[in-house]
């Protein structure tokens, strides 16, 4: 029999490095900000005393949970752990709108919990050129509350825990900031297990959104990693322009009721946390 319980932000690091056995490729940083986002929106499987499953719904505002880093280990799939812990997690939204990304082939199952198909998120990777930009600046703790409000206003939620922490970096996560005003255009750049990430990404024209990316490609050199919605079209274009590769898709899913956010150039924070 197993056992449901909240994760430690130990466990939290444990359940990260399945990630990285999965070929998500979680940042180096990752687990204190995600933790930061919602304690108690972590959760696990145990049986025999051994961690066997994980998954997260981190409340971000008092109406709207990100559901992610939902892993049952190869040993234990197909015996219903999994979906005990789901059902459990899921309790702790309460009556909020829950979201998440979830592989396509999954997606009748996810319907079955109510969730409803709301649009696509490509993954797009390569070796976009660096390019230091003179006029793009490292954000300053200053930035971080208009950061937070533009990503809101891109991605149709505001998720002040999270964002507050994302955007406070650290080594091996860093902000940056176009024409030193947030309002033109930034992005968030980490390192990972293999190469860098770039999310969130919001820019109010092409052009932005490039020099953004050339400039974050210089800070942690090698393969970068961008997680493009469908709706962003004109990103889309600027990581074809780059020669950046398509890699999988995800379904971005909601249970309950969820307005689309305004058509920007936007790139998702993570797909764990959204």
């Amino acid at each position: 029999m197993s056992i449901f319980r909240n994760a430690t932000q130990d466990d939290l690091s444990l359940i990260l490095s399945w990630a990285a056995e999965e070929g998500w490729n979680p940042g180096l940083d990752d687990a204190a900000a995600f933790f930061a986002a919602d304690p108690a929106g972590f959760f696990v499987a145990t049986t025999g005393g051994a961690t066997v499953a994980a998954i997260s719904v981190v409340n971000h505002s008092d109406d709207f949970a990100f559901l992610g880093l939902y892993i049952v280990r190869p040993a234990f799939r197909g015996q219903g752990i999994g979906y005990g812990l789901w059902q459990h997690a899921l309790v702790h939204a309460q009556d909020r709108t829950v979201g998440l990304d979830g592989v396509p082939d999954q997606q009748a199952n996810y319907a079955a919990s109510g969730f409803v198909l709301a649009g696509q998120t490509t993954r797009y990777s390569g070796h976009p050129t660096p390019e230091r930009q003179d006029d793009i600046l490292f954000a300053t703790p200053e930035d971080i509350p208009q950061m937070i409000e533009l990503e809101a206003y891109a991605s149709g939620v505001r998720k002040s825990d999270y964002m507050h922490t994302w955007f406070d970096g650290g080594p091996n996560r860093r902000t940056i900031v176009a024409n030193g005003d947030p309002g033109c255009g930034f992005c968030t750049v980490r390192k990972c297990q293999n190469g860098a990430k770039i999310g969130p990404l919001v820019a109010d024209n092409p052009d932005t959104a490039r020099r953004l990316m050339t400039h974050a490609a210089g800070l942690f050199p090698g393969h970068t990693v961008i997680d493009v919605p469908a709706s962003s079209a004109e990103l889309v274009r600027v990581c074809e322009d780059f020669g950046l590769s398509p890699g999988f898709d995800t379904a971005r899913m909601y249970r309950g009721p969820f307005s689309p956010p305004a058509r920007t150039i936007y790139a998702v924070a993570t797909l764990e946390l959204g």
